[in-house]
């Protein structure tokens, strides 16, 4: 069964993204969105109700300004929602988008070790409970990365055929952080591969190597 979806609506563009191949296993959006209203909610009352209150204090007694950083990116059928996660750079009001690099003297001391350790993006969970978000997915891009590679990098918009992912597989093999047009190709490789054979399986190892790199420390979380 062919699948198509309708015109999505990104910054200035206005495209008509290639349907998913009709032989792609496919996990039932029920049963996906079930394991995320299970999890999520799991991870909401045992960990960031204690989570959120402590870091919160501790980013508060770092620097001034708000516990989160709210951003907005583009989810499924590109739909724009807010992204949450733990503050991790010096506030400034109203800062122009400049992604962050190697000992960018914005980040703090903590927002280094919560980058490192990937606990900054600990609140998505909550995005994963309201539905904007799933647990496994392609990552959410920045408004102003997709303006720059939409019409770059072909079939780029097939990446928001699905819900944008806490953790996902490009993100779990190492590819996350600044982008050329040469990562950028080969995230979309490995978002287009994940849509194509997604599965409870596959979701389980993703989150197994997210966990891994939790643990060791991301090299790439600048």
């Amino acid at each position: 069964m062919s699948y198509v979806e309708p015109v999505f609506t990104v910054p200035k563009l206005r495209l008509k993204p290639k349907p998913v191949p009709a032989s792609s296993p496919v996990v039932p959006v029920w049963g996906k969105r079930a394991f995320d209203v299970l999890m999520a909610g799991l991870v909401i009352t045992t960990v960031l109700s204690w989570m959120i209150p402590l870091i919160g204090i501790w980013i508060k007694l770092s620097s001034p300004g708000p516990i989160f950083y709210i951003q907005r990116r583009t989810g499924r059928r590109g739909r724009h929602f807010n992204c949450l996660k733990f503050r991790t750079m010096r506030y400034q009001v109203n800062a122009p988008f400049c992604q962050a690099i190697p000992n960018d003297p914005r980040v703090t001391n903590l927002g280094k070790f919560l980058r490192k350790t990937n606990l900054d993006e600990m609140p998505q969970f909550l995005n994963v409970l309201w539905g904007d978000m799933s647990i496994v997915g392609p990552r959410p891009h920045a408004l102003e990365h997709d303006a720059q590679y939409w019409d770059l990098v072909p079939d780029y918009a097939i990446r928001y055929l699905i819900k944008p992912g806490i953790t996902g597989l490009a993100q779990s093999r190492g590819y996350r952080g600044e982008a050329n047009l040469l990562q950028m190709k080969h995230r979309l490789k490995l978002d287009q591969w994940y849509i194509k054979k997604q599965s409870p399986g596959l979701d389980v190892k993703i989150c197994w190597w997210t966990v891994q790199k939790m643990i060791q420390g991301d090299e790439k979380a600048h």
